[in-house]
């Protein structure tokens, strides 16, 4: 599948008359975190199905809609629920909107995601900023013919997370009292939970926390020459560490658990952007 820029400016268009507010900042709400939408002022709110090509998010803790707004005097584009290969979609769209955003205005992403912690200093509750990332789901986003316009045929991911926005983060966290940990997020196809032999891989090629998403979206994110800063929710231990089966359920629970540290942490960011 490829995507067109008719098409996403079909969708921005759409979007653009929505709302006046010209977004500078996107931020994408992992499982259980799309509870900062709700904080968001003067919101206006798109359900992705309205939206032309946009896909329809399925999984349980996202709500599925664009939200429009400001959050902190910044102006805001929210997507409350992402889009997975492991529903089905192709990458072209489960990246597609990450290039609305950016025809859109936007110049700085904050992706949030629920992961795994594999690193064993980690705990559930923890708020992981993304250093870097591997990609074990082998698949990348930007296959296929590339438009010059939207970005180079090989972008470079040596700053893939930026470490500005990375600096401001643990400045922020130190400021409100928060508890932050750095690390490197794995990011895989599931849906299946990893095995235990997984994880041991993946901690000896250096991955902390594990999860199904954001690895495409920050692809394409730099493509576009759009800043990223990532934090990962650690909501669970990964297979093998504690003696426990894993559950979406206990993800959910995590989430809300760390609400109110997560939100404060992103409006503290967003303030000082």
């Amino acid at each position: 599948m490829h995507i067109s820029r008719a098409q996403i400016r079909e969708a921005a268009d759409m979007i653009q008359k929505q709302s006046s507010i010209q977004p500078r900042i996107g931020l994408i709400l992992g499982s259980g975190l799309g509870v900062l939408a709700e904080e968001i002022q003067d919101p206006v709110t798109i359900p992705y199905g309205q939206i032309p090509h946009f896909p329809i998010s399925t999984v349980e803790g996202h709500a599925g809609q664009l939200v429009i707004g400001t959050l902190e005097n910044q102006p805001v584009v929210v997507m409350q629920g992402r889009f997975h290969l492991y529903e089905g979609h192709e990458l072209a769209s489960v990246t597609f909107p990450i290039r609305v955003m950016k025809e859109l205005g936007v110049d700085t992403i904050l992706v949030t995601n629920a992961a795994g912690g594999v690193n064993e200093s980690f705990e559930p509750g923890d708020l992981m900023i993304i250093r870097d990332h591997i990609n074990l789901m082998f698949r990348n986003p930007l296959i296929g013919p590339n438009d010059p316009e939207l970005g180079p045929r090989f972008p470079d991911m040596s700053q893939a997370y930026d470490a500005e926005l990375r600096q401001l983060a643990h400045r922020v966290a130190e400021e409100q009292g928060i508890k932050v940990q750095e690390g490197v997020y794995a990011g895989v196809l599931g849906p299946s939970y990893e095995t235990p032999a997984e994880i041991r891989m993946i901690r000896k090629v250096g991955g902390d926390a594990v999860g199904m998403s954001t690895v495409p979206e920050v692809i394409v994110a730099r493509h576009a020459g759009i800043r990223v800063l990532g934090i990962s929710c650690i909501s669970n231990m990964a297979a093998g560490i504690l003696p426990q089966p894993l559950s979406h359920e206990e993800v959910m629970e995590t989430a809300e658990r760390v609400k109110e540290k997560f939100i404060g942490l992103v409006r503290g960011i967003l303030r000082q952007l």
